[in-house]
C-alpha cells in the first residue's frame, strides 16, 4: 500500500481541536511507516514536521495500541548515536473486503501490513435471488471469511461491501442496483444484521470507485494521479481517481458511465433507459454475441463463474472463431468510443480496464485504442492511453479492504490495545 490520503478532513479544513488534531498526527505517521520497511523517531519527525517531542509522545501511544512495533537499533553512519527503528505492527487488526455482483460473491481480507490471509470468489447467482437472500448469503460468506483470518490471528475491525450501483456512502443505503433489481436497499444495516455477534463496522461503497482504489494504491498504474477506472462485469461503472484523489461527485454518485446514452436507437438497459453503454461493453452484451445459447438470464440454466464464460470466449478467439472474433471487434469499438467521451471530460493519463475488459485485453484494446486516437479532441496531445488491469475480478474487494485499512490508518484512536476476539455464531 502507498497511497498518501492528505493530512485533512473530509471538507478540506485542517483538523480543530486537540483530539481532533492528536488524531491527525497518529494518522500521519502511520502513513509515513506504511510507505516504509520501518523508521526511527528521528526519520519520522523529519518527515512528518513533528516536533521530536510530539513523536516521542505519539509513538508511545501507537505502541500501547499495538499498531507499532519496536524492531532493533538502526545505526547511522559510522559515529553517532544508534536510533530504536519502529514499524507497523498489524498482523492482528484485520480488514475484510467484499464485493457482490451479479453472478459472484468476491472477498479478500489483509491485516494491517497489507498481508493477504484470505480470497476468494463464489459463484451466486445474485441478481435472481432477491436483496433478503442476497444479503444472507453474504453474511454468510462473510462468517466464513471472518474465521479463515482469525485462525490467521487477525480479528476484523471492519468489513467494506462493493456494489454494482449507486451507494449513499454515509448512510450504508444502495439507493439503486440496476442488474441486481436493488432499490433503497439498507445494506450496511442488514448486514450488520445478519452477522450478529460479530459487531464490527460495516461500510458499502460503489464497486468501480473502490476498484479505482485498489488501481490507484497497487494496480498496474499506482500513483498515476489521473486515470480512469472501468469495470467490466455484466454492467460497467467507472471509478475517478483525479488529482490524487477520488472524485465523487456533490452526492457521492459519480462514475456511473455504464449508463452514458451512446444508441439512442439500442438495447433497453436494466436502469430502464434506451441505449446505455453498458449494454454495449458489459459482459452480458458480449457473451449474447459471441455465445447466445449461453446469454445471461435463460431460463433453467445455472448461473457459471464469469472467468468461465470469459476464459471459453478468449479460447474461441485463439482458435479464430468468427462469430466471437467480430463480436469481440464490436464491443472493442464501443468500448474506445465510451472511452474517448472520458477522455475528453477528465483528460486521464491512463483508462484501466478491469474484470472481463482485462481478460480480453490482447483482442479488445487494439480496436479500442483506434477509436480513442481517432474521437479524442485532444489526441495526440492528451497521450490517453488504454491498460489492463492485473487485479482481475478481485478489484473491486481488494479495494473496500484497502478502504477499511484507510480508515484504521485515518482514526487509530478506533483501535483499543487489545482487539477483542469474535464472539461464536
Amino acid at each position: 500500500m502507498t497511497s498518501k490520503p492528505p493530512n485533512r478532513t473530509p471538507g478540506g479544513a485542517p483538523p480543530a481541536g486537540p483530539a481532533a488534531l492528536r488524531r491527525a498526527n497518529l494518522a500521519l505517521m502511520l502513513r509515513e511507516l506504511r510507505d516504509h520497511t520501518s523508521l526511527s523517531r528521528a526519520h519520522i519527525a523529519k518527515a512528518t514536521g513533528l516536533h521530536r517531542a510530539t513523536v516521542s509522545n505519539l509513538m508511545a501511544e501507537l505502541l500501547e495500541r499495538r499498531l507499532v512495533r519496536e524492531i532493533g537499533v538502526e545505526h547511522v553512519g559510522a559515529v553517532g548515536r544508534p536510533r530504536r527503528a519502529v514499524a507497523l505492527h498489524g498482523a492482528h487488526i484485520g480488514a475484510l473486503g467484499m464485493e457482490i455482483n451479479v453472478d459472484y460473491i468476491a472477498v479478500h481480507g489483509t491485516d494491517l501490513s497489507g498481508r493477504v490471509l484470505v480470497e476468494r470468489r463464489v459463484v451466486y447467482d445474485a441478481m435472481g435471488s432477491g436483496p433478503d437472500n442476497a444479503v444472507r448469503r453474504l453474511g454468510l460468506v462473510a462468517k466464513e471469511a471472518v474465521e479463515a483470518m482469525r485462525r490467521a490471528g487477525a480479528v476484523p475491525t471492519g468489513i467494506a461491501v462493493a456494489v454494482p450501483g449507486l451507494v449513499d456512502v454515509t448512510r450504508g443505503v444502495v439507493t439503486l442496483a440496476p442488474n441486481l433489481y436493488w432499490h433503497e436497499l439498507p445494506l450496511a444495516e442488514r448486514l450488520s444484521s445478519v452477522l450478529g455477534p460479530l459487531s464490527v463496522p460495516v461500510r458499502v461503497d460503489n464497486d468501480a470507485n473502490l476498484a479505482a482504489l485498489a488501481e490507484y494504491t497497487s494496480g498496474v498504474a499506482a500513483g498515476t494521479p489521473h486515470l480512469v477506472y472501468l469495470t467490466g462485469e455484466v454492467g460497467v461503472g467507472g471509478g475517478i481517481i483525479s488529482g490524487g484523489e477520488l472524485l465523487r461527485g456533490a452526492d457521492g454518485y459519480s462514475g456511473e458511465v455504464g449508463h452514458l446514452r451512446v444508441d439512442p436507437n439500442g438495447d433497453q438497459c436494466g436502469c430502464g433507459r434506451i441505449g446505455c453503454w453498458e449494454t454495449k461493453v458489459g459482459l452480458a452484451a458480449l457473451v449474447r454475441a459471441a455465445m447466445p445459447e449461453q446469454a445471461y438470464g435463460l431460463p433453467g440454466r445455472p448461473v457459471p463463474d464469469p472467468g468461465e464464460r470469459v476464459a471459453d470466449i478468449a479460447r474461441g478467439l485463439a482458435s479464430g472463431d468468427r462469430r466471437m472474433t467480430m463480436a469481440v471487434a464490436q464491443v472493442g469499438e464501443w468500448l474506445g468510443l465510451g472511452g474517448s467521451i472520458l477522455a475528453n471530460l477528465f483528460n486521464p493519463r491512463v483508462i484501466v480496464i478491469g474484470g472481463y475488459f482485462a481478460s480480453l485485453a490482447q483482442w479488445l484494446l487494439p480496436h479500442a485504442q483506434d477509436q480513442l486516437q481517432r474521437l479524442v479532441v485532444a489526441a495526440p496531445t492528451a497521450q490517453c492511453r488504454f491498460v489492463a488491469s492485473t487485479l482481475g475480478f478481485g478489484a473491486a474487494s481488494r479495494g473496500a479492504a484497502s478502504m477499511v485499512v484507510n480508515h484504521i490508518i485515518d482514526d487509530p484512536t478506533t483501535i483499543m490495545d487489545s482487539p477483542p476476539r469474535p464472539a461464536p455464531y
